[in-house]
């Protein structure tokens, strides 16, 4: 037969590619799509720390998500046990996959043995918004903060994740730096490993 070739098949959806392209979203389309999630939620709730508690929570679905993703894709079902394997896991592949490059930093807090920080000089959902000033600390970073927590308390380290902005020296801009507080006995567990 003419033309008749061996046609691929696909075991299961999750090996399916995603597009033919480069697989990335231009970037105003997702401003755009950011922007209307961001103002459909403003017209929800009454006051800041809802609507970021509202950001928060779209993104720990998005989080659950891509460690599921990743996790089948890249590592054959096999996730992190380790504290500093899944903190290097958020901060190179998460961070690689959903904005196209290794998150600026990864940092132990100094005060608290249980928390880090991941820090962005210039987060994606924060390029493109202009916060009013009625809204003084409204911080969409809180997305993120969610895509983090989403993606630790699926791969078993609950943490409590927030976004805050750090005024840099020479900079007009704040970086916005992802606080992960995990909780005790993600600690307790990390000793008994050793």
């Amino acid at each position: 037969m003419i033309g008749v070739g061996k046609i691929k098949q696909y075991s299961n959806v999750l090996d399916k590619a995603l597009s033919k392209g480069k697989q990335e979203v231009s970037s105003s389309a997702f401003a755009f799509l950011f922007s209307e999630l961001v103002q459909y939620n403003q017209t929800q709730v009454d006051n800041i720390a809802e609507l970021e508690r509202r950001l928060e929570d779209a993104g720990y679905a998005v989080g659950a998500r891509v460690l599921e993703l990743l996790c089948h894709r890249d590592k054959g079902n096999r996730r992190e046990t380790r504290l500093l394997g899944i903190l290097s896991f958020v901060h190179s592949t998460v961070w690689k996959v959903l904005f196209g490059k290794v998150a600026d930093s990864l940092e132990k807090g100094t005060e608290h043995e249980d928390e880090y920080m991941i820090s962005e000089k210039e987060l994606l959902v924060n390029r493109f918004i202009s916060i009013p000033k009625d809204m003084g600390t409204f911080n969409c970073g809180a997305f993120v903060a969610g895509i983090v927590r989403g993606v630790l308390d699926g791969a078993g380290f609950p943490a409590v994740v927030t976004a805050h902005f750090v005024p840099m020296e020479g900079q007009h801009r704040p970086r916005t730096t992802i606080l992960i507080k995990f909780g005790e006995e993600v600690l307790r567990r990390e000793a008994r490993l050793g």
